[in-house]
């Protein structure tokens, strides 16, 4: 089934967005650029939100995110509630943060990963879909803020 993806990056991970917007339309995707437009600097949080925003706005769609190692990347987008970011280094986690944790942005590293591993990822993440069940409960927890108390100690 073809499913929707934004994509936003920020400056490195610029090269790779005309790479990756070519695997989701090959997939059977439909792919939404959300900028940058250049390889200038700009800041990945402000590209995070745009892509968390759109893939909120838009039920049933979902999120490519790409900085230099997606670290960063992903912890702004994952600051905006009802995104689940999840930073990816193959096929085993793409798949696994679909299956368990329901994810809905997908974030990697133009510095870390390579284009053999990337298709990989996408299309095990467009793949696989949410397991439910026992998941459920721990994505509710996330969606519910994870609030745990100040007294962990």
């Amino acid at each position: 089934m073809a499913k929707k993806f934004y994509i936003a990056t920020d400056h490195a991970g610029y090269a790779l967005k005309a790479f990756v917007k070519d695997v989701v339309t090959t997939l059977g995707h439909e792919i939404v650029d959300l900028g940058p437009d250049s390889a200038d600097r700009v800041d990945y949080p402000d590209y995070a939100r745009k892509c968390a925003e759109a893939v909120l706005a838009d039920e049933g769609s979902f999120g490519i995110l790409i900085c230099g190692t997606g670290i960063g990347i992903s912890i702004a987008a994952n600051k905006i509630q009802g995104i689940r970011a999840a930073l990816c280094h193959d096929h085993y986690t793409a798949k696994l943060t679909r299956l368990h944790n329901d994810a809905n942005i997908l974030c990697f590293g133009e510095r870390v990963v390579g284009k053999g591993v990337i298709i990989d990822m996408i299309e095990a993440f467009a793949e696989t879909e949410f397991e439910g069940g026992r998941h459920a409960g721990r994505v509710a927890k996330i969606e519910a803020g994870c609030s745990f108390g100040s007294n962990l100690g």
